[in-house]
């Protein structure tokens, strides 16, 4: 196949630097929980833990929109948590339903946890203050932008300008 017939567009990128910006930071947070000896547990699964043991067992659905991801998203991660021994499913209030509950390995550090993000979320505040642009009010931005005219609608329209999608 020859290289003529297409530029590759990933050499470029305004998104990447934002993902790589998001999992060097997941990265330093596990890297906290390393140093605390809290072993299989990421980042981006603390949420969740902090919601059940705060709240008390949740089903998927009251999970997910507790946290505001898909129901098919909170599913993968209650998997992944239960498979990781963070969480347990339980009978709920009908023969359908479960209810997700932290383990008492969950609930042995979830304290420690609550202190972690309480520390992030003020080393994200200082950091904030020390840059021109926070990060806050850039996703305040994008979320007006988007507001104005969603994501989907712009990629479709460049789309149906691009013969390369048609």
């Amino acid at each position: 196949m020859s290289d003529d017939w297409l530029a590759d567009p990933t050499e470029e990128s305004v998104w990447r630097p934002w993902r790589l910006l998001q999992q060097r930071m997941d990265d330093e947070i596990a890297r906290v929980y390393a140093d605390a000896r809290i072993d299989g547990l990421k980042p981006t699964w603390v949420m969740e833990l902090i919601r059940l043991a705060v709240h008390g067992p949740m089903t998927i659905t009251e999970l997910a929109e507790s946290v505001r991801i898909t129901h098919s998203g909170m599913s993968q991660k209650v998997a992944a948590l239960k498979a990781a021994g963070w969480v347990r499913t339980v009978a709920g209030p009908d023969a359908r339903s479960k209810r997700v509950e932290i383990t008492d390995r969950a609930r042995a550090v979830v304290g420690r946890l609550a202190a972690e993000w309480r520390a992030t979320e003020a080393s994200i505040a200082e950091i904030e203050a020390e840059i021109p642009y926070p990060l806050s009010r850039v996703v305040t931005d994008i979320e007006a932008a988007l507001e104005r005219r969603s994501l989907h609608a712009r990629i479709t329209e460049r789309l149906a300008e691009d013969p390369e999608w048609r």
